[in-house]
């Protein structure tokens, strides 16, 4: 019976999965597409419902330590035109850049800045960063729960930088497929400021891509919904199509 329960437990400890090992799989089974074009659809919603709606262009190139991806702005005319640049790094903070068109000049995003609002939206400019497991520490083992009728994993994760806008996010992990559900964001005073939402998955090429990001932030009850349309992976994109200057073309 001693000699049972001893093979139960190393085996519970073989294969129980830490905190850092589920935002590894997660990660894993969203790599691979190396490039991605598509189309989207921004929703801003005001505390009193209402609502605005902006089209946009984007771009991502995957990249071995940090992605590279170029937004554009394509209506309404007050937006039209602007451009945002955004290289993720794992070891340092990730470079940003905004083009103004009215001002015609390229505006650089401070590293303490990457918590303020952007364009008017409840998306950070930290939140616009790629996703990469190194730039969070994490501790322990996952909770297991069911969200929605689904097996989860909840877990907790610290952002690296200093200056990011959190002090911690907890994140709901479907456990049959990895694929991230919701995320809890906590304020500087480690209070709840917003959750996001993920919905609309889809597989290109065997690659899980999300459709729907619905950001709501608690503190001032005002959302907004991202939604990708039109999306192709593997397309070729070269490098060169993320190079400053192409934000004043």
């Amino acid at each position: 019976m001693r000699k049972i329960l001893i093979f139960a437990l190393l085996t519970l400890s073989l294969w129980g999965m830490s905190n850092y090992d589920v935002a590894k799989k997660s990660d894993k089974v969203m790599r691979g597409f190396k490039d991605s074009k598509s189309d989207m659809i921004m929703t801003l919603i005001n505390a009193n419902g209402q609502k605005r709606e902006r089209k946009m262009s984007m771009l991502v190139l995957e990249k071995k330590g940090g992605d590279k991806s170029l937004m554009t702005f394509l209506s309404p005319a007050d937006v039209k035109g602007t451009k945002f640049l955004s290289y993720s790094h794992i070891k340092k903070d990730d470079d940003q850049w905004l083009y103004l068109p009215a001002l015609k000049r390229i505006k650089r995003i401070a590293s303490k800045n990457k918590s303020g609002s952007f364009m008017g939206s409840e998306f950070s400019y930290e939140d616009l960063g790629s996703f990469d497991v190194d730039k969070y520490t994490y501790k322990g083992d996952p909770k297991i729960s069911t969200y929605k009728g689904k097996k989860v994993y909840i877990g907790e994760r610290i952002p690296v930088t200093k200056n990011s806008g959190y002090t911690k996010q907890k994140s709901w992990i479907e456990k049959k497929t990895f694929l991230t559900l919701k995320v809890e964001y906590y304020d500087r005073k480690h209070e709840l400021l917003k959750t996001a939402y993920f919905h609309d998955y889809k597989k290109l090429s065997g690659i899980w891509r999300v459709g729907k990001m619905h950001m709501i932030n608690h503190q001032n009850d005002k959302e907004t919904i991202l939604v990708w349309k039109n999306e192709s992976i593997k397309n070729g994109i070269k490098e060169k199509k993320f190079h400053k200057r192409v934000l004043k073309k």
